[in-house]
């Protein structure tokens, strides 16, 4: 019952609601992402949503400014209660463009890298969790490109979830459509000027990532186009013997560039778990579950100063966001970069590390 009348008084839709009377006397105060969205949602016409529930059947692409208050805070996403927004003091999410095809999409990708140093032209590819509004994903995107100081370019995928509650397995469905765009999505990138991709995936959007990993590797297409630094698998809501067999479908070379963040108090995959009969989810897994597949985990379970709870550590916690975001400006792979700033971070956060290589 709390769940569900949490999801009755969510914050509206903003995308492309504006407050003119307010935004110019804090527009040189605030920061500005350009944030790029391939979607796999139809077109909304309600005010503020600019993207609905409803799935589409083929991919769209577009583009939205996030806007961050004068006044934010590491580890914390204000979201408008009503409208319009208060660019002062919340989050806004401003002049949204659609694009016609691949090549003006392409295009605008480009002129944003080209307005980094040349040895940041990078993309990070973030996939969303479930019971997501398109206002949901795109202000905790720009929220954690702010935090983390992520400097490459941002592109959201955004899937058909339907942002209840109470319809997970419509969640779990549309995660599993939305795979099909995964090659279509790949292909764009590939056609940037971008020297490399990482991904990160936030709880059931892991699911979705994985599948499109295993299909693109058996394939021979992942990474054929671009360099695949790091994939981050945020508090993966994935069943656990599902991911044991996902990784047996990738190459060594693959899997050791995947990283898990967990928790074992995460609430939310607890309910997941009890959903899916029982199953444990990855993300919520004792560490000591997850050796066996030799990857990389960063235990978050005692982390307890992230503003979103447990399940959203990634984004909520200063010292997790901060981390994460060390890892992906380094010009190499997270792991090997990152390891320095972890030995530091353990010194003064209760954050366990499990170190492993495929294979090794």
């Amino acid at each position: 019952m709390t769940l569900i009348l949490a999801a009755c008084s969510r914050p509206p839709e903003i995308i492309g609601i504006d407050n003119p009377a307010l935004r110019p006397a804090v527009e040189a105060e605030s920061t500005r992402h350009r944030i790029f969205i391939t979607s796999g949602r139809a077109p909304s016409e309600e005010p503020g949503a600019f993207l609905s529930a409803n799935r589409a059947r083929t991919l769209g692409l577009a583009s939205v400014d996030v806007l961050v208050p004068p006044n934010h805070s590491i580890g914390r996403l204000k979201r408008a209660r009503r409208l319009p927004p208060d660019p002062r003091t919340e989050f806004m999410a401003v002049d949204p463009v659609t694009y016609a095809g691949d090549a003006a999409f392409v295009d605008a990708i480009n002129r944003e890298l080209e307005s980094r140093p040349a040895d940041k032209r990078t993309i990070l590819l973030f996939v969303h969790g479930f019971n997501n509004t398109p206002t949901d994903s795109l202000l905790r995107l720009g929220q954690f490109v702010e935090d983390s100081n992520f400097e490459g370019v941002p592109v959201l995928l955004s899937w058909a979830s339907a942002a209840r509650t109470i319809r997970y397995v419509h969640d779990l469905n549309s995660a599993l459509i939305a795979r099909d765009m995964v090659p279509e999505i790949a292909e764009i990138l590939g056609q940037t000027k971008a020297h490399s991709v990482d991904v990160f995936a936030h709880s059931m959007g892991s699911l979705l990532t994985m599948e499109g990993l295993v299909e693109r590797d058996r394939s021979g297409e992942l990474g054929r186009r671009k360099n695949l630094n790091t994939i981050v698998l945020a508090a993966p809501d994935i069943d656990i013997d599902l991911f044991r067999a996902q990784l047996n479908r990738l190459s060594p070379e693959i899997r050791r560039s995947i990283f898990l963040l967990i928790s074992e108090r995460d609430a939310a995959l607890r309910v997941s778990a009890r959903l899916a009969g029982g199953v444990p989810r990855v993300g919520a897994a004792p560490l000591r579950d997850l050796e066996e597949f030799g990857l990389t985990v960063i235990d978050l379970s005692d982390i307890n100063d992230s503003s979103s709870g447990s399940h959203s550590a990634f984004a909520g916690s200063p010292d997790v966001v901060q981390l994460i975001g060390a890892g992906l400006n380094s010009a190499g792979r997270f792991g090997e970069d990152t390891s320095p700033l972890i030995d530091q971070i353990l010194t003064v956060s209760p954050i366990r590390v499990l170190r492993q290589s495929p294979g090794g």
